[in-house]
C-alpha cells in the first residue's frame, strides 16, 4: 500500500486532535480493560506505567474518550521558547553582522558580544529557516587510519605555515606560523609573518622554549626550511652527514627529533588548527581593525588564550614532556643563523657581497686564513665570532625581517685602496760606442794593413 494509507491507519483523529502511535497503544490496552479481558496491573505492565498513572489515563478516557488520552500541552507554546523579539533580534544579526560565522562559533559570540544565551541548535534552526546555510563546504569523508594522540604534552609539536587573506582586504599579504599540541591541542605560540621562513620559525621555537620548555619531537612537512634538497658535498659524504638546513642544525643542537610528515593528511591536526582559525581568528582581526602585521600579532596573542580554553584537551597522562633550558646555553647562541667565512690576507671576509673588516683581537694581531664563525641573530645584527669569542658585531642598516644570508651593514667598512699596479721593466736601449771607440778604431786599422 502506499505510504499515505500506512500513515493513515497509524493515526486517528479524535475531535480534531491526532493520536500518536504511542497514544494508539493506550487506546487500545484501555479499551481492552474496559472491556474485562485485562486487568490494570497487565495493561500498566503492558504500557510501562505505574497503576497509579493507568487509573488516571481511564478516568481521562471514561470522561473525554479517546481524547483525553493525548498531552494536554499539545498545541501550546513551549514556556521555554525564545521570545518573538529575541528571535527577530537574532536573525538580524545573523543577516548583517554574523553572515559568514557558521553556527557554532555564532552561538559562542551572541553571550560574548550581545549577552543572549541561545544554544547552537537554536541559532541554527533560526538560520535555516531563513534560508542561510553554514559558510563551510564540507567535502565527502575518505576512509583513513586513524594515529592515536601522543599521551604527554610536549611529546610532539607540529608546526606549519598557514598563507591566507588574514587580514582581509584591510592590509598586506601576511603568513600564520603556527604550533599545536598533538597530546592537548594547545597553540603554545603562533605569530604572523611576511612570509613563510626560517626566521619565523626561529621566532616561534624560541618562543614555545622559553614559555614551555623544549618539546621532545617535531612534525613538519617537506619544506625546503626543514628539509635540505641540495646533494651531499663531498667533505659531508666522507664524513657520514647529510646536508642540513638552518632549523635542522638547530634542531640538532637542541636535541629535538625532527620528524618530516610524507602528506598533508600525517600532520592533520595542525591542518584542522588553520581551518578552525582561518574561520574564527579572521573576524576576530575583523573586529579588531587589524591593518599591519603587529596590529594582527597583538590581537592573536591576545586570542590564543581564549582559543586554548576553548579547544584544548586534557592529556591521556598527568604530567608534562617539555625538557627545561640549560643553564649553560645563551639562546641567542642557537636561535641564529650559523655561517663560515674564512678571513682574507687584509683580515676581511665576504657576507652579501659585503667586506667586513675584522679587527685586532685579543687571541691574535691577524686573523688571515683564520676560518670564523658569522652568527645572523634574529634582532638582525651580525657577529662573527673565533673560537667562541666574539671579535666584531655589525648592526644592519635598516630594521628589515632576518633572510637567511642577507645582511646590509649599517656603516660600510672603507674599502682598502685597490693595488697598486707593478712597475713594468724598462726596455734596455742598444748601446751605441763614441766614434772614437777602439771598438770603432780596431776595425778600421785592419781594413787599413790590408
Amino acid at each position: 500500500p502506499p505510504r499515505d494509507s500506512i500513515r493513515r491507519q497509524r493515526q486517528m483523529c479524535i475531535r480534531d486532535r491526532t493520536l500518536t502511535v504511542k497514544e494508539q497503544k493506550k487506546l487500545k490496552v484501555i479499551t481492552e480493560m474496559e472491556a474485562g479481558r485485562m486487568t490494570g496491573r497487565e495493561g500498566a505492565e503492558m504500557l510501562g506505567l505505574s497503576l497509579r498513572q493507568v487509573r488516571r489515563l481511564i478516568a481521562a478516557y471514561r470522561k473525554e474518550g479517546a481524547a483525553g488520552l493525548a498531552h494536554g500541552n499539545r498545541g501550546r507554546p513551549s514556556p521555554r521558547r525564545t521570545p518573538e523579539e529575541v528571535r527577530g533580534y537574532i536573525l538580524k544579526l545573523a543577516r548583517e553582522v554574523y553572515h559568514d560565522y557558521n553556527d557554532t562559533h555564532f552561538a559562542e559570540k551572541l553571550p560574548e558580544q550581545h549577552n543572549l544565551s541561545v544554544s547552537r541548535s537554536t541559532v541554527r534552526r533560526l538560520r535555516r529557516s531563513i534560508g542561510q546555510g553554514s559558510p563551510r563546504k564540507r567535502r565527502a569523508p575518505r576512509h583513513r587510519s586513524r594515529r592515536e594522540r601522543y599521551v604527554q604534552s610536549g611529546m610532539l609539536l607540529q608546526i606549519d605555515g598557514s598563507h591566507h587573506k588574514w587580514l582581509e582586504k584591510r592590509g598586506p599579504k601576511i603568513v600564520l606560523i603556527a604550533a599545536i599540541d598533538d597530546a592537548t591541542n594547545e597553540v603554545p605560540y603562533a605569530l604572523f609573518r611576511d612570509q613563510e621562513d626560517a626566521a619565523g620559525y626561529f621566532e616561534l621555537m624560541q618562543a614555545i622554549s622559553q614559555s614551555h620548555g623544549l618539546p621532545l619531537a617535531v612534525y613538519a612537512d617537506q619544506h625546503a626550511i626543514f628539509q635540505s634538497p641540495s646533494k651531499p658535498t663531498i667533505e659531508q659524504q666522507l664524513s657520514g652527514e647529510l646536508p642540513r638546513t638552518q632549523f635542522g642544525r638547530l634542531m640538532d643542537e637542541l636535541a629535538i627529533e625532527p620528524i618530516p610528515a610524507l602528506s598533508p593528511q600525517a600532520k592533520g591536526r595542525i591542518e584542522r588548527l588553520f581551518g578552525t582559525l582561518q574561520d574564527r581568528l579572521v573576524k576576530e582581526l575583523r573586529e579588531a581593525q587589524a591593518c599591519t602585521i603587529e596590529q594582527a600579532n597583538e590581537t592573536l596573542l591576545s586570542y590564543l588564550p581564549r582559543f586554548n580554553e576553548r579547544f584544548s584537551v586534557p592529556p591521556a597522562q598527568p604530567g608534562s614532556a617539555y625538557r627545561s633550558w640549560p643553564d649553560d646555553l645563551r639562546p641567542q647562541d642557537v636561535f641564529c643563523f650559523k655561517h663560515q667565512r674564512i678571513v682574507s690576507n687584509d683580515n676581511t671576509i665576504s657576507f652579501d657581497g659585503n667586506r667586513l673588516q675584522i679587527p685586532p683581537g685579543p687571541q691574535r694581531t691577524s686573523y688571515a686564513r683564520a676560518r670564523v664563525d658569522v652568527h645572523q641573530l634574529l634582532d638582525g645584527r651580525l657577529r662573527i665570532r673565533y673560537k667562541g669569542e666574539t671579535l666584531v658585531t655589525y648592526e644592519p642598516a635598516a630594521p628589515v625581517p632576518v633572510r637567511v644570508g642577507k645582511f646590509a651593514p649599517a656603516a660600510q667598512p672603507s674599502s682598502p685602496p685597490p693595488p697598486a699596479k707593478p712597475k713594468q721593466p724598462q726596455q734596455r736601449k742598444p748601446y751605441k760606442p763614441a766614434p772614437d771607440h777602439p771598438w770603432r778604431r780596431y776595425p778600421t786599422a785592419s781594413r787599413s794593413n790590408r
